[in-house]
C-alpha cells in the first residue's frame, strides 16, 4: 500500500471525550467487542501491568483515529493519523507508542516466530496491508527508535484487549486519568502561537 505523508487537524480536548462517549459503540475492526470495550480493555491491562499514567492514557487512545469521519487504514494509517489528532493535547509519551503500534505489530512477527499464529484473523489480515513482517534489519532498526520499548507493550495489550464482557473501569475513570496527564491549556495555547 502507497500511502502520501498527510496532515490531521489536531482534535481538542471535549471532541476527544465525545468520541469516545458517543463514537465508540461500533464493532472494533472485525472483531467481538466495540471500540470502546476494546479501548477500556487495552487501558485496564496497561494500569494492571503498572505501567505509568501515560501508557496507560496511549493504551486507551491507540485506536482512536478509527473514530474520526471519513478516514480508513487505507487513506491514513491510524497510528499516524491518532497521534496527529492527539498532537496538542499529550506529550510524545503518549502520542509516539500510539504512532508506533502498528509498526510493533510488525517487530513482534519478525522478532517472534509464534506472534503471528495469536494474532486474531483481522489482525492477521490488516498485517498484510500494513506492510506485512519486518526483516531483521528494519526490526533492529525499529527497537533502536525511542518509545518502541512502550509501543510494543501497547502491541501486546491491544492483541490482547478483544474479550467478550470482559470486567474494566468505566471510560469516567480514564477520562480522569486523561486530565491528569494532558498538556496544560497554556502550553498548548503556546504551540498554537508559534504556528
Amino acid at each position: 500500500m502507497n500511502m502520501k505523508p498527510r496532515q490531521a487537524q489536531p482534535i481538542d480536548f471535549a471532541t476527544l471525550v465525545t468520541w469516545l462517549q458517543q463514537r465508540a459503540d461500533g464493532l472494533c475492526g472485525g472483531e467481538a467487542v466495540t471500540q470502546l470495550e476494546h479501548a477500556l480493555q487495552c487501558a485496564s491491562q496497561a494500569q494492571r501491568e503498572g505501567a505509568t499514567d501515560a501508557l496507560v492514557v496511549a493504551a486507551l487512545l491507540h485506536d482512536i483515529a478509527h473514530l474520526a469521519d471519513n478516514e480508513t487504514d487505507e487513506t491514513f494509517p491510524h497510528g499516524e493519523l491518532a497521534a496527529q489528532l492527539l498532537s496538542e493535547l499529550f506529550h510524545a509519551d503518549v502520542t509516539e507508542p500510539i504512532r508506533l503500534h502498528v509498526e510493533a505489530k510488525r517487530y513482534l512477527c519478525a522478532a517472534d516466530p509464534l506472534y503471528w499464529s495469536g494474532l486474531s484473523p483481522a489482525s492477521q489480515r490488516s498485517l498484510i496491508w500494513q506492510g506485512g513482517p519486518y526483516s531483521v534489519a528494519q526490526a533492529t532498526e525499529f527497537m533502536n527508535m525511542p518509545y518502541a520499548e512502550d509501543a510494543v507493550r501497547l502491541r501486546l495489550w491491544d492483541d490482547a484487549a478483544k474479550v467478550i464482557d470482559a470486567a474494566t473501569p468505566d471510560l469516567d475513570h480514564f477520562i480522569a486519568l486523561m486530565e491528569e496527564v494532558r498538556l496544560p491549556q497554556q502550553v498548548i495555547q503556546l504551540q498554537a502561537a508559534t504556528v
